[in-house]
């Protein structure tokens, strides 16, 4: 495991909202606005990506602990922006990101913290948990 990484690995995303990404469709809810299970799936693709500079060879990531405010209601057509901080130093294994996500006007649709655990990914498999 890598020990520190810049700020300049924050990592974004942009995603349109389509009809299957909508709580009616994810069953999450009954309108057809971004489901809270969509979008807390576009933050968590985004700390994958951000939790790379930490591991090693032979090693991944695995989520632990979702901790995200949804704050605003995105239509189906509606743009997102997600984005993942890693944090700036870390000596353990754990790993917390800092994730965010805003419209097309940069308001706020979601903020919070996402957990990744940095594991062995064949002891990971063989389930040497």
């Amino acid at each position: 495991m890598r020990d520190e990484v810049s700020d300049a690995h924050q990592v974004s995303d942009v995603h349109r909202v389509t009809d299957a990404d909508t709580a009616r469709a994810l069953g999450s809810g009954e309108v057809p606005v971004l489901g809270t299970p969509r979008l807390i799936a576009w933050l968590e693709a985004a700390t994958v990506r951000a939790a790379a500079p930490f591991t090693g060879p032979g090693e991944t990531t695995v989520g632990t602990a979702v901790r995200v405010r949804h704050l605003r209601a995105t239509p189906v057509g509606g743009r997102v922006e997600v984005m993942a901080r890693p944090p700036a130093r870390t000596g353990a294994r754990r790993l917390t990101f800092a994730v965010r996500a805003v419209d097309a006007q940069g308001l706020p649709v979601a903020e919070g913290e996402i957990d990744r655990a940095v594991v062995d990914r064949r002891r990971f498999l063989e389930g040497d948990l």
